[in-house]
């Protein structure tokens, strides 16, 4: 006696939940190698904490300060004069009509240093200057 499973009178079909693994893996590849390819500008430093901390993702001007109250200008180190040449050739040489200049300053270094560099970015007519900070947590 032959018995029937049923499994002859089935049709093909496309199995749904490999090709949804696939899929996602392929995102999480392509999301991966994306931020992998961020431009990173500047000088690791011990930033201060801040609530209202926002990323802002737009190509900018780096300029940070360290501890010693050294200046670099994205990772190269300037005086104080040569700092307003880099960052206006920088500004003028971007293809935005007003590129943003992120300040970057350790924790301990000098306030009056980053108060300069702001006073000087304001008087060559630079305005849209904003302090890096990280998100405080707690």
């Amino acid at each position: 006696m032959r018995l029937s499973s049923g499994y002859e009178d089935r049709k093909a079909r496309i199995e749904m939940l490999p090709l949804i693994d696939i899929v996602f893996l392929l995102l999480v590849f392509f999301i991966y190698a994306m931020l992998s390819m961020v431009v990173h500008r500047g000088l690791r430093v011990e930033l201060p904490a801040a609530l209202t901390a926002q990323p802002d993702r737009r190509d900018y001007v780096s300029v940070t300060v360290t501890e010693d109250n050294v200046i670099y200008l994205d990772e190269e180190q300037v005086s104080l004069d040569e700092l307003m040449d880099g960052v206006s050739e920088r500004v003028r040489s971007s293809a935005e009509k007003q590129i943003p200049v992120f300040i970057s300053g350790d924790r301990r270094a000098d306030l009056g240093v980053a108060m300069q560099i702001l006073d000087r970015l304001r008087r060559a007519g630079i305005r849209e200057v904003s302090f890096e900070t990280r998100e405080e947590t707690g």
